[in-house]
């Protein structure tokens, strides 16, 4: 029997793992005794970059979809400042109704209009203690202002208000216009014999008719 030999850089595939097909090889299962082909050839990866153009459109989708997101946000923000003022100051006018029923004391509450300040004070408290309530006033957020306020005994005001909390549970009918700085509005309307407090979407007027 005539036996051939193969050359050296014959490969050999005693290496080829027993459940491969016949006939498949990978780089993986083969041995070389030689110069390897390229198909035999392991850790070999692709290092293709991103190109500028890639880039550019990456840039592009992400500057759209901040414009798209951040005036949203913005709005949201804008909305929770303005609900969230208007429930502080119900939950302010409650606080004082009570206390002036349990203390038995008429209650002043003063809203600096321009400087977006709230504070109050009982009504026969010393000068003292007026000048110490104001000095503890509360402010309220950068981005909502009180429009104006109305009030059954002086009108409308642009400056300042004072609204008064009887000892038997009281409110001087009034009216609380607040304004964010996109534009929306709410009104607050304080039901005097009831003394709760009436949230409005939008600027609501009351007049004495």
């Amino acid at each position: 029997m005539i036996q051939r030999f193969l050359p050296a850089t014959q490969l050999s595939f005693n290496q080829c793992s027993a459940g491969s097909p016949a006939g498949s090889l990978t780089p993986l299962q083969c041995s070389v005794s030689g110069p390897q082909p390229s198909f035999c050839r392991q850790g070999v990866t692709n290092t293709r970059g991103y190109t500028l153009v890639e880039l550019v459109m990456v840039i592009i989708l992400l500057g759209l979809i901040f414009g798209l997101v951040l005036p949203q946000f913005r709005t949201s923000a804008l909305r929770d400042s303005l609900d969230s003022t208007a429930l502080r100051l119900i939950g302010l006018v409650e606080d004082l109704r009570g206390q002036a029923v349990s203390d038995q004391v008429v209650y002043l509450l003063h809203l600096d209009i321009r400087g977006k300040r709230v504070w109050f004070h009982a009504a026969d408290a010393t000068e003292e203690e007026r000048e110490w309530a104001e000095k503890g006033a509360k402010l309220l957020p950068y981005d909502v202002k009180i429009e104006d306020i109305w009030s059954w005994s002086r009108g409308k005001l642009y400056d300042e208000a004072t609204i008064l909390f009887s000892k038997k549970g009281y409110i001087e009918q009034a009216m609380i216009h607040l304004q964010a700085d996109d534009g929306r509005q709410v009104s607050l309307e304080f039901t005097p014999f009831l003394g709760s407090v009436k949230i409005h979407d939008g600027y609501v007027d009351i007049d004495r008719g």
